[in-house]
């Protein structure tokens, strides 16, 4: 399974996972050639095409060697390319939408036993993704989405027209899996929408997620809640009252910007300015002194002048975010944005980017550097520190979502789950040190993921999984739920 772009698309990865595995899949071990590879893609970046094609071409010798191998393609670019994919790359056997996760394993099959290659895109959706089973990543964290499509029409995402309107899932049905996912095990969990403070437009309660945020503070043994992502225009101060009040409600926001400009807001078709952007951090601040405040931000927009760029980085220099997510400007087609005029220079595109870089890294560090000294309490991960093998330590988030790095010496006994209280002792602009491990707290969490490492797999059938010969590392997942909202 290869996921490309969002948590959405993780969320739907583990529940095509999920899904496969009901029907008698089963992962391929470390290594092995799969006899099935599905992509679950991206359309939000400009090279999202060109990634997709060249892992196809890359498959295609792979599967003519193998006689029963199949390949399907989903996600966002399969529901905008759609009979697209298979003309370019006909040894792919399924092509299916966003709106019809469900229908993988069926597809397969049919494909399988009609020789043929499989399209199916459904214009709406067909059932909520978060009613299917899933194959979690992790034992201790979890996505919940509560939503899914976006009503929002800005001029350079492409999003809304590929996953379609808003659709809200009920309160009930949402705390309920919540419920179940705490039963199993689940410390965290981040509810995901593509723009979750929307959430209630369907059943016509405004104040919806905010009355989510404080019913998750009612259930038992779930320690963090996160979201994303909110759109700065529907952000009510109600949902700052539910993050300050609810104890396991994390005091971290990741809210996208995308330019600092009112004139490119504007043309961007963004539904705020940036006075009303910065008094949305103002006010949270106020109510949460030592929130951590992430953001989106796009360089180069069609029509940005280096006036435009100057209030980006003055908008910037005053939000003080813990870390950023830049992004030079890529023309999707089908978009508003990729037929408007003054269309910005690369080359400038690429020196705007470089100077936000260097001041976003140099404000990261600078508030990375207050930590030093604090005490924190660390969810000790799996995958999070790449290096850990090499400098003896674990990794782990604290609540406010910043990567801790502590000496494994310490806390030998913890495991992926389990909770550390540390003291911070070194600050770099992406990451803490803290070689102070002042406890370790064992957790329902820690024994979940214990016991999945005792379990056998199950079934027998057919693996799945990605080749690794002569691949690279698959790149990082790309932050926020399309980072459009």
């Amino acid at each position: 399974m290869r996921t490309y772009g969002c948590q959405m698309n993780v969320h739907d990865s583990e529940r095509l996972s999920g899904l496969l595995e009901d029907a008698g899949y089963v992962r391929a071990a470390e290594g092995d050639t799969p006899d099935v590879v599905v992509f679950n893609t991206c359309a939000v970046r400009e090279n999202a095409d060109n990634r997709l094609y060249g892992n196809l071409g890359h498959l295609r010798p792979i599967k003519m060697a193998r006689e029963g191998m199949q390949i399907a393609v989903g996600g966002c670019l399969a529901q905008k390319d759609q009979g697209e994919i298979v003309r370019r790359a006909p040894w792919v056997d399924v092509v299916f939408g966003t709106h019809n996760v469900g229908s993988l394993p069926v597809l397969l099959e049919r494909a399988r036993i009609a020789q043929e290659a499989q399209v199916e895109i459904k214009e709406s959706l067909e059932t909520f993704p978060s009613t299917l089973p899933s194959r979690r990543e992790s034992a201790y964290a979890a996505w919940v989405a509560i939503s899914v499509g976006c009503n929002n029409t800005c001029t350079f995402c492409i999003v809304p027209s590929l996953r379609g309107k808003e659709k809200d899932r009920r309160p009930g049905d949402i705390l309920g899996e919540v419920r179940t996912l705490v039963d199993q095990g689940v410390l965290e969990i981040t509810l995901l929408g593509q723009n979750v403070n929307t959430y209630g437009v369907e059943f016509g309660d405004r104040l919806a997620f905010g009355k989510l945020l404080r019913a998750c503070g009612d259930i038992e043994g779930l320690e963090r809640v996160r979201f994303t992502s909110p759109h700065p225009a529907a952000f009510t101060d109600d949902v700052i009252a539910a993050m300050a009040e609810t104890p396991n409600v994390v005091h971290q926001l990741h809210m996208p910007l995308q330019s600092g400009s009112d004139r490119i807001l504007k043309a961007m078709r963004r539904s705020y300015r940036s006075e009303r952007y910065l008094g949305i951090i103002e006010r949270v601040r106020a109510a949460m002194p030592d929130a951590a405040i992430s953001t989106d931000i796009i360089v180069g927009f069609p029509g940005e002048t280096e006036e435009d760029f100057q209030q980006t980085l003055d908008v910037v220099r005053q939000s003080r975010f813990a870390n950023a997510f830049t992004f030079q400007y890529s023309i999707r087609p089908g978009t508003p944005a990729a037929t408007m005029e003054d269309q910005v220079p690369k080359a400038v595109v690429q020196e705007r980017y470089e100077r936000l870089v260097a001041l976003q890294e140099e404000i990261s560090w600078e508030e990375n550097k207050k930590q030093v000294g604090r005490t924190l309490e660390v969810l000790v991960a799996e995958g999070e520190g790449r290096k850990d093998d090499a400098t003896h330590r674990l990794s782990g988030r604290a609540a406010d979502n910043r990567l801790v790095h502590l000496a494994a010496a310490g806390a030998a006994e913890a495991r992926p789950g389990d909770m550390v209280t540390v003291e911070v002792t070194y600050a770099a602009p992406h990451h803490l040190v803290a070689d102070k491990v002042l406890s370790v707290r064992r957790t329902r969490a820690g024994d979940a993921w214990e016991a999945r490492q005792a379990a056998p797999q199950r079934g027998s059938a057919v693996s799945l999984g990605m080749p690794t010969v002569g691949r690279p590392a698959p790149p990082p997942v790309e932050p926020s739920a399309c980072s459009a909202v």
